[in-house]
Formats: C-alpha cells, sequence, structure tokens
C-alpha cells in the first residue's frame, strides 16, 4: 500500500503537522501537504514531500489537491486557529477536507482536535475554556462532520503542546475527563501508530504524556494493538 498511495497532510508547515511529517517519511509513506503559502514549500520538498499550494477553506483547492492523479491512502488534519485569527479553519476548512475525502474514497481521516473540545471540556480548567472556548466550537463542529460523513474516523484530542523533543511518553484514552500536556512529537507518534491501527478506528481519543497529566485520576489507557 505504502509504494502505491499517498497520505494527504494539511498543516504541515509548522507545529503538529511538520512533526507528523517526519513521523510518516520515516514509515516509508508518500506524502503530499496542503500548504496555504510558499513559505515552508522549500523545506518540505527538500525532505521528499509533494506540495501542493492552496488553502483549505476553498473548496476548489481542497479538491485540486486530494482529487488528482495519486490513490490517497489517508488525510490527516492538523489545520485550526489561534482565538485572535478571525475566520478559521477549525471548522469550515476541516469540512472542505472532509466533503472531499469523501469524494476521493479515502480509507480514513485523521481528525487533530483538541482536549476541551466536545465531551472533553471537563478536562480543562474554567479559565482555559474561557480562552479557547470559540475555537473549541469549531473543533467540536469539525469533529461532529467528519463522524457523520462516514468515512473512517479517529479524532485525536491533545492535552497542552510543548515543542521539546519526544519522551515517548505519549499515551491514548478514551476518557474524556483526562487533561494534561504532550510534545508535539509524541503527538505525531501516536497519530502515525493510529494510522497503521483497525483499533484506532471510529474513536475520539485524547493525548497525553503520562508524565504530565493533570492530578493523579485512574483511567484506562487505550491499546492501539488488538488484543
Amino acid at each position: 500500500m505504502k509504494d502505491a498511495s499517498y497520505i494527504l497532510l494539511a498543516g504541515a508547515s509548522r507545529g503538529v503537522g511538520r512533526e507528523i511529517a517526519k513521523c510518516l517519511l520515516e514509515q516509508q509513506w508518500q506524502v503530499k501537504a496542503l500548504l496555504r503559502t510558499e513559505v515552508a514549500r522549500p523545506e518540505l520538498e527538500a525532505m521528499g514531500i509533494k506540495v501542493v499550494i492552496g488553502d483549505a477553506l476553498n473548496v476548489g483547492d481542497v479538491e485540486r489537491a486530494m482529487l488528482g492523479d495519486e490513490l490517497l491512502h489517508a488525510v490527516i488534519s492538523t489545520i485550526g486557529g489561534l482565538p485572535k485569527e478571525g475566520e478559521r479553519a477549525d471548522y469550515l476548512g476541516n469540512k472542505n477536507l472532509v466533503d472531499a475525502a469523501v469524494k476521493a474514497s479515502v480509507q480514513k481521516f485523521i481528525l487533530i482536535s483538541s482536549i476541551g473540545s466536545g465531551n472533553s471540556a471537563v478536562a480543562l480548567p474554567p479559565q482555559a475554556l474561557q480562552t479557547l472556548g470559540s475555537v473549541l466550537v469549531e473543533k467540536e463542529k469539525a469533529e461532529k462532520y467528519l463522524i457523520e460523513s462516514g468515512l473512517t474516523y479517529t479524532i485525536i484530542r491533545p492535552g497542552g503542546l510543548k515543542s521539546e523533543p519526544a519522551t515517548g511518553n505519549g499515551i491514548l484514552t478514551e476518557d474524556p475527563r483526562i487533561g494534561g500536556t504532550i510534545h508535539r512529537a509524541d503527538v505525531a507518534q501516536l497519530v502515525c501508530r493510529c494510522l497503521n491501527s483497525e483499533r484506532s478506528n471510529n474513536k475520539i481519543l485524547s493525548a497525553v504524556d503520562r508524565q504530565m497529566i493533570y492530578g493523579q485520576p485512574e483511567f484506562e489507557e487505550f491499546s492501539l494493538i488488538s488484543k
């Protein structure tokens, strides 16, 4: 499968998306990146990634990226914005990606959302919920739209993100009460593992570092290995 098909990655220019790109290449996947601007293009192409310039908020751009000649195995989206950025891609951009993925008959769609979205709002302190409220509403709408699309999906909700190297302590859980922080590189490793795991199909999973969980709650880790 890896020899013939691509992973379309939206949000590869920085942050978690860039870490996922590195992880996919290490796993020998062919990667196509949808970029809004040319800024990161030279660096990504030097890594061996095929770049398509386009805005996720533009339906035509998204369909051009996804309905090209290459066979797409999966779509991974990390796109989103900060509260001050005006029109954000958290919902509309991801909606366009989901619609195009349905047309392209991709086998899996992995959406990077956030702890605090949907039923995981209980995991955030009130101040964080107030600060991120408008963004989390958009993320929850994107989650629901993906779930209702009929695509095979995995929704990953990371906790607070750090940019340090991977610790190897990243874990997943279906328990929406769990909050904490996690390094972006560890999120990327979990995403790549979910890509290859049928156990993650049609699951909503929170992602935290087991050493950086808020409080000392008892909860069950989610295993990506079939028992």
